[in-house]
């Protein structure tokens, strides 16, 4: 009997002293095989036990990442550079730095918005404006084949519609399957485009070759959109889209509409056109109608709404039932550019399976603080969120007000898991690659950690603006400002600075402070092609704006030339009107 006293007690903690020595085994493998992270994780917040590690910084403008079975990275570049349109990473020491980087990739469509990145049995794709392309990825070899095949090639110039929203990333299904996505080629299918109180057309004919997802053959080269097969529609825009292998669905989130305080101020006021609409989380199974462009998802109200374009005032709802609702509706703007669905086990058991988004950052929400510029998680099961979303990562911008998305220091942009669970993230202003690893107590990680970032939602750069505390210009406006916010900031930023990208800087441009008239007649009639300005190409779309009266004009033109330290001299509503009058009466000759 003693014998069974004694040896029973001591037998439990043998297997409680088993358990501890296996989990502290554990950490203590983990911590040997991963990397030490950054004193300060890189300047971004992460939970608690996650460390980061700077891989690489200023490579170059990035976009989607992808990491090989061996740790080799590869980044995909926003344009095509003398030295090429992409860049790959070795860390050769083991330390988490990228010690051996080269570019490469040098082909005919050099326009910007290249975005895709990934890996796909064996070949490393990747994408530019126009074309989806691949290289055989060699083993043991850092560069991929020189052979570059055309995968899927997209004639984007005969594009009867424009060519707005052109960037395609790509995702892949088990089944050698490639989905492409086709962006709408303006805002909301009008008559004419993003010109206030113009109707949409009905049907939406870009709706053809527009607004959705099309399923192409992954192996087979040379591929027109006309040989894949149209797979979801009613979907804007997509830069963040994944395949779901665990759930065996394709899942995207959808960049909403622009501008609604600009283009139906009757409806809609500054504080809603910051906040809607929705970006919209899908479940992209075949057959899926998003909505677009006659209805947007409205996170506040959480139900569809009829676009106004369409007969909509902000509430109604008519036949929002024909179309699908997302999973999330995210807040407006936020601009989600990259989705992961983790698949690997060095985090805790709870971010399996789950989705990892990364938020571009917005552009258009002033007068209040731009929003977005962080990393979010939501949790899911059986395919669908089992939680609400979370703020993962922040602190890119390494600011929390942010007024000009060119106060962004960083903007997340790009997602890819590494072969031992790690998480990488990009960011796309100089090209800094992130390396998040986890190195605390799985078993005891859970809501104290998550409480810490919760409080990251009360930040400006996250949560919902307060509609008059965080008017930003509220009592600052001079003559002009709240017509240039309306009809120009969404694109020129509210400083003037441009996008950098796709939109040019009117803050010290030499069309600014050149010609009057010509300046007239830019915003009169619109502008697109080529131009330079500060010395950087710009290939874009300017709508016309002759629906503002001459007094709107001229207001705005002064504001950007005395207010922008252009120095130049105001220009009065007579100057405008007379060269309005000098185009109408040159256009009916």
């Amino acid at each position: 009997m003693k014998r069974v006293l004694f040896s029973s007690a001591p037998r439990m903690s043998y297997v409680a002293l088993g358990v501890a020595l296996l989990l502290f085994s554990q950490c203590a493998q983990n911590e040997r095989l991963l990397p030490p992270g950054d004193p300060d994780n890189g300047k971004i917040s992460l939970p608690d036990g996650f460390e980061a590690v700077v891989v690489v910084d200023s490579v170059g403008r990035a976009r989607h990442i992808a990491v090989n079975d061996n740790g080799d990275i590869y980044m995909k570049l926003r344009g095509v550079t003398s030295q090429g349109g992409s860049v790959a990473l070795r860390d050769s020491t083991g330390d988490g730095k990228a010690d051996i980087i080269k570019y490469f990739g040098t082909y005919k469509d050099p326009r910007s918005y290249g975005t895709a990145m990934r890996i796909h049995n064996g070949y490393i794709y990747f994408s530019t404006t126009g074309t989806v392309y691949r290289n055989k990825l060699i083993p043991g070899q850092l560069l991929p084949d020189t052979t570059t095949e055309a995968i899927v090639i997209d004639d984007y110039q005969s594009r009867p519609y424009g060519t707005e929203h052109i960037a395609k990333p790509i995702a892949f299904d088990n089944k050698g399957h490639l989905y492409v996505p086709f962006g709408a080629p303006g805002d909301m299918c009008q008559v004419e485009n993003r010109v206030p109180g113009s109707p949409g057309k009905f049907p939406c004919p870009e709706l053809e070759i527009h607004g959705g997802v099309w399923q192409f053959d992954a192996n087979k080269i040379g591929q027109k959109q006309s040989d894949g097969k149209r797979y979801a529609t009613g979907i804007r825009s997509l830069v963040a889209m994944e395949w779901n292998f665990e759930d065996g669905n394709l899942f995207a989130i959808q960049h909403g509409r622009d501008d609604f305080f600009r283009t139906w101020p009757e409806l809609y006021s500054a504080y809603q056109s910051a906040l809607l609409p929705s970006e919209e989380f899908f479940r992209v199974t075949e057959g899926l109608n998003g909505g677009w462009p006659y209805y947007y998802f409205d996170q506040v109200q959480n139900k569809k709404v009829l676009n106004p374009e369409y007969g909509g005032d902000g509430k109604k709802s008519d036949g929002a039932d024909t179309v699908a609702m997302p999973l999330i509706g995210f807040p407006g703007h936020f601009a989600p550019n990259d989705l992961l669905f983790y698949k690997g086990d060095q985090f805790p058991a709870r971010y399996k399976n789950g989705a990892f988004i990364a938020f571009h950052g917005s552009t258009i929400r002033a007068p209040y603080p731009q929003a977005g510029y962080f990393v979010a998680f939501v949790p899911f099961n059986n395919g669908s969120p089992s939680g609400p979303w979370e703020v993962f990562a922040d602190g890119f911008a390494q600011l929390d007000t942010i007024v000009n998305v060119f106060d962004a220091k960083g903007r997340p942009m790009g997602l890819a898991e590494g072969p031992d669970g790690s998480l990488y993230i990009t960011e796309s202003v100089k090209g800094k690659v992130w390396r998040v690893m986890f190195k605390g107590n799985k078993e005891t990680f859970g809501e104290p950690q998550l409480a810490a970032m919760e409080q990251r939602k009360i930040r400006t750069n996250v949560k919902t603006p307060d509609e008059i505390k965080d008017n930003l210009l509220k009592g600052k406006q001079p003559p002009g400002a709240e017509a240039y916010t309306r009809y120009c900031a969404s694109c020129h930023l509210p400083g003037g600075q441009g996008d950098g990208n796709r939109y040019p800087p009117l803050f010290g441009s030499e069309w600014v402070s050149g010609p009057k008239a010509r300046l007239i007649k830019i915003v009169l009639n619109g502008m697109s092609g080529p131009i330079t300005v500060r010395r950087k190409p710009y290939d874009g779309v300017m709508p016309a704006h002759a629906f503002l009266s001459d007094q709107q004009v001229a207001e705005i033109l002064t504001y950007i030339r005395t207010r922008m330290n252009h120095g130049g001299t105001p220009i009065s509503a007579e100057e405008v009107q007379t060269v309005r009058s000098e185009e109408t009466s040159g256009q009916s000759r």
